[in-house]
């Protein structure tokens, strides 16, 4: 079984010591976001052939990766940096800062157990087309090395989407939209040979339809990226969680509307507000990463 830790949250930056914990109590309980039951995920060696972590700042986990890796537990960390206005992401680190933090991880743990993702990649008039292709070339050119991946998607405008992006505009002054596919798939194939200029292969992620030439498709719950970092194979099921989705089987352990970063085109959070106030009411020792209740 693969542990994601997690598309829904991030929990490297924000709820490591809970992370850990439960990892020496060797399970976890997951609330159900569809109002099902609850579920235990176990997290033992014996359950677990690896993890998926997903972040955007991994500063305060790094003790907890060498200790995963000092217990031969194999992890790939999905590292997302987009270098946005703080109109679009209000609390996320630096983006240098995020870059020497992947160096640092890949010197650490190799290339293999690191993907670069640049995504959501959100149209507005303070991050047109040109303000994407300088960005992602001046990143690419920075991680040149200690990445062989970088996953894109665009922006899913989900009604809670389109609702914070609003709010951000008002706030901000700014103005944002949905282009037409030919105007991304345009994008895509600029990104796909900047990607390659340094190296790195560039995956489209849930968007199978926009894809073109010199792109792949993500998968980001990866059992053969894992299993190369593993040096065995992993075991896991090649089932998507989603119809257009190229991931392989995986536990998730977090919950929705608890990251504080304030992106505004997140999907997990509908209210940054009730994010930080779940975050500020979280209990590192409590078995759930949140409190529904909270």
């Amino acid at each position: 079984m693969i542990v994601s830790a997690s598309y829904k949250t991030d929990i490297p930056a924000f709820f490591g010591e809970w992370f850990r914990r439960r990892l020496a109590a060797g399970a976890c309980d997951v609330a159900n976001p569809y109002g099902g039951k609850p579920f235990s995920v176990p997290l033992g060696s014996d359950a677990v052939d690896g993890f998926v972590f997903w972040t955007r700042n991994a500063g305060p986990f790094f003790d907890t990766l060498r200790g995963l890796r000092r217990s031969d537990r194999p992890f790939v960390v999905q590292f997302t940096i987009t270098d946005y206005p703080k109109a679009l992401e209000r609390a996320t680190i630096p983006a240098d800062a995020a870059v020497l933090q992947i160096r640092e991880l890949a010197d650490a743990f190799g290339p293999r157990a690191l993907v670069w993702r640049y995504d959501p990649i959100v149209f507005s008039t303070i991050t047109p087309p040109a303000h994407h292709r300088a960005a992602f070339a001046r990143l690419a050119m920075a991680l040149e090395g200690a990445v062989d991946e970088a996953v894109v998607s665009f922006a899913h405008i989900y009604a809670k989407t389109r609702r914070n992006l609003e709010a951000a505009a008002r706030e901000y002054g700014f103005s944002w939209r949905d282009p037409e596919a030919a105007e991304k798939q345009a994008l895509l194939g600029d990104l796909a040979a900047i990607a390659a200029d340094h190296g790195i292969r560039l995956t489209v992620c849930g968007q199978p339809d926009l894809r073109v030439a010199g792109t792949f498709e993500a998968r980001c719950i990866d059992a053969e990226r894992l299993s190369d970092v593993a040096g065995t194979a992993v075991r896991a099921l090649a089932k998507a969680h989603r119809k257009a989705c190229g991931c392989w089987a995986s536990k998730d352990i977090g919950a929705y509307d608890t990251c504080p970063h304030g992106c505004a085109y997140c999907y997990a959070v509908r209210s940054r507000a009730a994010a930080k106030a779940r975050h500020r009411n979280h209990d590192p020792a409590g078995s759930f990463l949140v409190d529904s209740g909270r």
